[in-house]
């Protein structure tokens, strides 16, 4: 009688784990997008910077340890992640122009969820925007109409907020100066606050019907802003910079070699440098408060069992790694971004990550296939769903990363190599060991001992560029590179 009472007891616990575990028919998606963000995270191992609410929604979901975008800024790379494609064939090539002008007939992401029935809702933030005079203004002059059936724009002071106002770089860089501000008031005073609250209004107004929900967080972009508090967290005396060799340029093409240098471009002092680190940190601390605001009213709402939710950057970020700044750049810390997946009923062991390599163009068919949502012919990417489910899925079969930037620049990463050419391979190239050389300092494209690597990344990176649209779009590409100001 006993064991047959613990039978029957298991097989119950069992079936209301199964219960609350049960695939909706229609799950909800909430996307949330970080701007600048590398991955200076607790969750992905930075020992200085505290994002508590990223780490737990890491802790419930899957971290994407490998995951990167396909063009280091922020026009191209949302653009790619919200078509489904990679730059060259979606036209996007950096910050000018809009998707929808460049493809008048795609079907963006949260479009296809509109097609399915969903209530699609953007907040601050998703298609590109110049930040921070678009949050000044409170516009969103490049956003896509067809994406959505609601739209909340934030209106905030940014760099004139009241506050203490510190400029971290003796130059003037205008719009990308690294000036932050201890701003006084509380959260909601500032962009992110605001962001953060018009999602929880969206959240307690739509629980009832199916919603894809993208949520647009401004920091850390520069201007660093942030409320005192987040600041606090931070002494800025022991911030550490990034150790980088002092010869670490004098091996890289000329066509890149002073773009956003310090020395050419910043003139950071070592002192000025932990003032810049504690300003980004405080501001990603402020926008993993924000995060978390939202994460709880998804739980207030009952919304946290069948929502999907997505946190992301849009592109990495240098903070001085290969005496270097901000982005547009092919080394890691350029293309890699943070990325987390937390689906409640799928089995993935919490907590895991996985470092098999990702692209952000991943995400259009993961999300299609994870609501059930026929796919629009043509998407570029490999639903995730296989890592969600193991993290060392054998089914994923994806082995490099192809990133594009500015002036021909074109990037394969591979677990053991990064390869970069400059000029669609005319201007300069670069190869470095990833076993040997993590923090890729050592350009190895003239060693002949890597003569052989060398051409077969080659090979394969022609073959990937021709995959991702180069080939069909040639004449449009390499125009646009040519007329494009610098």
């Amino acid at each position: 009688m006993i064991r047959f009472c613990l039978t029957i007891t298991a097989f119950f616990a069992m079936a209301l784990m199964a219960f609350a575990r049960a695939e909706p028919a229609k799950p909800n998606v909430l996307f949330l997008i970080a701007d600048d963000l590398n991955t200076s995270l607790s969750a992905f191992g930075h020992p200085q910077c505290k994002t508590p609410n990223l780490d737990r929604l890491a802790e419930r979901g899957v971290k994407f340890e490998n995951m990167h975008c396909q063009y280091p800024v922020c026009g191209a790379s949302r653009a790619s992640l919200m078509s489904g494609l990679y730059p060259y064939s979606n036209l996007t090539l950096g910050n000018d122009g809009t998707l929808r002008g460049n493809m008048p007939d795609v079907v963006t992401l949260s479009q296809a969820f509109r097609n399915s029935g969903y209530h699609a809702v953007r907040v601050s933030k998703i298609y590109h925007m110049g930040i921070p005079t678009e949050i000044i203004a409170g516009t969103a002059e490049r956003d896509d109409p067809f994406s959505w059936d609601e739209v909340f724009n934030i209106q905030a002071l940014e760099q004139h907020a009241p506050g203490e106002l510190t400029n971290w770089s003796p130059k003037d860089q205008g719009s990308q100066s690294f000036t932050g501000v201890i701003a006084s008031g509380g959260d909601s005073d500032h962009a992110d606050g605001m962001a953060a609250d018009r999602a929880i209004e969206v959240l307690e107004r739509v629980k009832d019907k199916p919603f894809f929900l993208a949520v647009g967080f401004v920091r850390p972009h520069v201007p660093l802003v942030a409320p005192k508090l987040y600041f606090d967290r931070y002494d800025r005396a022991s911030m550490v910079a990034p150790v980088v060799p002092a010869d670490d340029l004098d091996d890289v093409p000329g066509i890149i070699r002073n773009y956003k240098r310090n020395s050419s471009t910043y003139g950071v002092t070592p002192e000025l440098h932990k003032g810049l680190l504690e300003a980004y940190y405080a501001s990603i601390s402020y926008m993993d408060a924000q995060v978390g605001r939202v994460l709880a009213a998804l739980q207030a709402n009952g919304l946290d069992d069948n929502t999907i939710v997505v946190f992301s950057s849009d592109h990495g970020y240098l903070l001085g790694h290969h005496h270097k700044f901000q982005k547009q750049h092919l080394f890691e810390e350029a293309t890699r971004v943070p990325f987390i997946v937390s689906v409640p009923w799928l089995k993935a062991e919490h907590g895991q990550g996985t470092t098999k390599i990702t692209e952000l163009v991943d995400l259009y068919p993961t999300l299609t296939e994870l609501a059930g949502i026929t796919d629009p012919e043509g998407l570029q990417g490999q639903s995730l769903k296989p890592l969600l489910l193991d993290t060392n899925s054998p089914a994923w079969t994806k082995d490099k990363a192809f990133t594009i930037s500015r002036s021909g620049g074109e990037s394969i990463r591979t677990a053991e190599y990064r390869l970069i050419q400059w000029g669609f391979g005319d201007q300069g190239t670069e190869l470095y060991d990833l076993k040997n050389d993590p923090g890729e300092f050592t350009n190895q494209a003239e060693n002949p001992a890597y003569a052989a690597v060398l051409e077969k990344l080659h090979r394969q990176l022609v073959d990937k560029r021709n995959q991702a649209g180069f080939a069909k779009n040639q004449s449009s590409i390499v125009g646009k590179r040519k007329t494009k100001k610098r």
